[in-house]
């Protein structure tokens, strides 16, 4: 019973363990049922089956990179409209877009391409300088309150959600690596068929060796032809 375990793909090595734990397991072989190299088998396979199909991230990326781009257009959407309502100098009230505008000067034009961690804190800055009571006033009376709501909420959206795959990425990489899981599990597996192999003519092991050996086959076809998919580290 020969098979090269690290060539077989993460799900199919998982289903292979699986189904022989299942195989020991169904009480038709009382050779197996209280060895103790089965239950070092369950408890390693246990491990790997919570971590052989997480992804290294948390999969949260494409909601931050959507809150992001709607705080961006809130963003532009209001430093847009002061921009061209501060250059009508017959417009009433023009000059307090002058104002507000230059208050966006000072944390910078271009936030919306900063990488997020820098766009956050500049944001936070200028929201926090808007939200003054002078500052307030005058986007009241330019009719702005809900442009500068939107912008304040989007961003908190966008801060609540980076806080949330920040720590989920956190938590993911603080478990235990997945390929080192799966070295020790190989090992597991590995010692676990060379005691059926070297058990096989002995009674009450024959059918349980034959039962396994053609797990194993069925597992050896399944990579036939398949290029084992890499996987990135955790």
């Amino acid at each position: 019973m020969k098979i090269a375990l690290t060539k077989l793909s993460t799900k199919d090595l998982a289903t292979l363990v699986q189904r022989m734990i299942s195989n020991a397991e169904s009480g038709k072989y009382p050779v197996i049922a209280s060895h103790p190299l089965l239950k070092t088998l369950q408890d390693s396979y246990a491990a790997y089956d919570k971590v052989y199909a997480k992804q290294i991230y948390s999969g949260k990326g494409n909601d931050v990179a959507t809150a992001d781009h709607e705080r961006d257009i809130a963003y532009n959407n209001l430093k847009a409209f002061l921009n061209g309502y501060r250059k009508l100098a017959l417009a009433t009230n023009y000059h307090l877009a002058e104002d507000l505008y230059g208050v966006f000067k000072t944390f910078g034009l271009d936030l919306d391409r900063l990488s997020y961690s820098s766009q956050t804190a500049q944001m936070k800055k200028l929201i926090e300088t808007l939200e003054t009571s002078e500052n307030r006033q005058k986007i009241s009376v330019l009719g702005l309150d809900a442009a500068f709501t939107e912008m304040k909420t989007k961003h908190e959206v966008f801060e609540n959600l980076f806080a949330d795959q920040a720590q989920a990425n956190a938590d993911l990489r603080n478990m235990s690596s997945a390929s080192a899981i799966r070295k020790n599990m190989e090992k597991t597996l590995k010692t676990y068929i060379n005691l059926l192999t070297a058990m096989k003519e002995v009674p009450g092991w024959e059918l349980f060796y034959s039962d396994v050996n053609e797990l194993v086959k069925a597992a050896k076809n399944s990579s036939i032809g398949e290029t084992p998919k890499s996987e990135k580290p955790s």
